[in-house]
């Protein structure tokens, strides 16, 4: 008697039985959205997501909500190291910074928010973060391009609206790196990575005009404030 050999799957059980509680947004930085497909539907690649968003907004459908896929790698947010086992994992295709960097379709990013709201209606998603929000060491996408602002507005994830006294307070906490290291910790980066990559990934999300004049790695009043605003946020949502 002769047992055909199943294919390995690319994904497993959450750590623990873990209810996802983030959101993880990547782009796919490959040449075709194909290319992609078969990468994260490969065994061999080891990288999984469990959906992946084409330009044009259709959905692909990966890996069950409920399994641990591998797509976040070495990772950290809010002192938690398993994001894999924290989260649902949505690639949207794009070619990425080494194949010529460009902005999402409108009808891609309309498929983005519905797909998100959908997992947040099912799932306590606390945060909605981008690959390089959780290894800012190691990734840029999904990129300064991705509109976040837009998603924000229409109930997904968090942007800053700082007030007046933000402000005030970020004129002086600006001066001070190491006041401002503690801060960037609080929102939920990793304390370990280096200071210029954690801003530099802090602005790509939340302040990607900077990228325009080239200190994206350097905070000023505007981050500062902008930070400020985030955690007094994340302060808010965990008393109610």
């Amino acid at each position: 008697m002769f047992f055909r050999k199943s294919k390995p799957l690319n994904y497993e059980d959450r750590v623990d039985c873990a209810s996802p509680s983030m959101l993880l947004l990547h782009y796919t930085g490959m040449e075709s959205m194909e290319a992609a497909r078969d990468r994260l539907s490969d065994p061999e690649s080891k990288v999984s997501a469990h959906y992946l968003v084409d330009e044009d907004g259709h959905v692909f459908d990966l890996v069950p909500d409920d399994k641990r896929a591998w797509h976040a790698g070495l990772s950290y947010w809010d002192h938690e190291c398993d994001i894999n086992s924290l989260s649902i994992g949505i690639e949207i295709v794009n070619l990425g910074h080494e194949f010529g960097y460009q902005d999402f379709p409108q009808e891609q990013m309309q498929a983005v928010l519905k797909l998100c709201q959908n997992v947040m209606s099912k799932y306590n998603i606390t945060y909605v973060l981008g690959h390089s929000d959780v290894a800012p060491e190691r990734k840029i996408d999904p990129g300064e391009k991705f509109n976040w602002k837009w998603l924000a507005e229409n109930g997904v994830g968090m942007w800053p609206e700082p007030t007046v006294e933000e402000y005030e307070k970020a004129e002086v906490i600006s001066r001070h790196d190491y006041d401002a290291e503690k801060l960037f910790s609080f929102l939920g980066y990793n304390p370990m990575s280096a200071y210029i990559d954690v801003v530099t990934a802090f602005h790509r999300h939340y302040y990607p005009e900077v990228f325009e004049s080239g200190n994206e790695g350097s905070i000023c009043q505007e981050s500062v404030a902008r930070l400020l605003s985030l955690i007094r946020q994340k302060r808010a949502r965990e008393n109610s």
